[in-house]
């Protein structure tokens, strides 16, 4: 019945252009009167020489227009699409009744006249089949999500804030604690510039108990600073306890008004200044060949 139906798509079809292309190549498959045929898009697109969505698009004006119908209950080979052409079934069967009546022959002209009822067992031979909807239980796999489309698994606290509640929002630990130094960096510690960087009360306690303090004096022990940050002004971000041990090793090594030239120099004054121990000694002598003007400066 192919030839049929492709004959009602040449002379009656209104469709043109690729939608006409379509549905000649459904027309080429269809398996007898009922004018039932199967195809996929991948295949349509192959035979018709057009993209997957030129032939989605034409099938869509096909269906609007009528002369193309999708039997969603039924399934071809390889679990292809079933089409049926209703106007091409009507006319087919309207063909059959005028050459009954011709010959007087009125014995299945009854069941030609309901075209809509499908018959499936001619069909099976075919390959078309119907749908197994519901599937059987041991096949039906467990959808992974509920219907809602949400996921089973509770969703876990998005973590605002503090993670615990006795630690205050701002200011120290300790309110007996002086808040200084406090600049922390991702990893915990505090990271911040000479400038920023605060002498606190422990590197103070330091120097008076190593008689730096006696040494230079308050004034002495604020030039000695102004200078350091002068020279570590240009110097990276570094923690806290960095910045501390090296503004020691410079106080360490710093000269008091009356005496000009107590800088440490590699291979003088070999004992360990101000209490300082042999490692504090050795850091001071490199720091301080470092900062020694070379006359290059400039």
């Amino acid at each position: 019945m192919s030839s049929e139906a492709r004959e009602w798509v040449w002379e009656h079809s209104s469709s043109r252009g690729a939608a006409r292309l379509v549905l000649l190549s459904i027309a080429d498959r269809v398996a007898d009167e009922q004018c039932i045929s199967y195809a996929s898009l991948s295949t349509l697109a192959k035979r018709t020489c057009a993209s997957v969505s030129t032939v989605r698009e034409a099938v869509g004006r096909l269906l609007q227009a009528g002369e193309l119908e999708q039997l969603d209950d039924l399934v071809g080979p390889q679990r292809s699409t079933v089409y049926r052409m209703p106007l091409a079934a009507e006319a087919v069967g309207q063909a059959q009744r005028d050459q009954q009546d011709e010959v007087g022959d009125t014995t299945v002209s009854d069941e030609s006249a309901s075209p809509v009822t499908l018959r499936l067992s001619p069909l099976r031979r075919y390959g078309i089949r119907p749908r197994e909807v519901p599937e059987s239980p041991a096949r039906v796999r467990k959808p992974a999500v509920p219907e809602t489309g949400r996921s089973r698994r509770k969703p876990a606290q998005r973590r605002t804030g503090h993670r615990h509640s006795d630690v205050p929002a701002t200011g120290a630990q300790n309110r007996s604690e002086p808040d200084v130094n406090r600049r922390y960096s991702s990893s915990g510690a505090a990271v911040l510039s000479a400038a920023q960087w605060q002498v606190d009360p422990a590197t103070h306690t330091w120097a008076r108990q190593q008689g730096h303090l006696d040494r230079l004096g308050e004034e002495g022990l604020r030039t000695a600073d102004a200078k350091w940050r002068a020279h570590r002004a240009a110097l990276k971000p570094r923690p806290a306890d960095a910045w501390a041990a090296d503004w020691r090793s410079w106080v360490a090594r710093e000269h008091a008004p009356s005496r000009p030239n107590l800088y440490a120099v590699p291979g003088k004054n070999t004992a360990a200044p101000g209490g300082m121990t042999r490692t504090e000694a050795h850091t001071a002598a490199l720091l301080a060949a470092l900062d020694e003007p070379t006359g290059t400066e400039g």
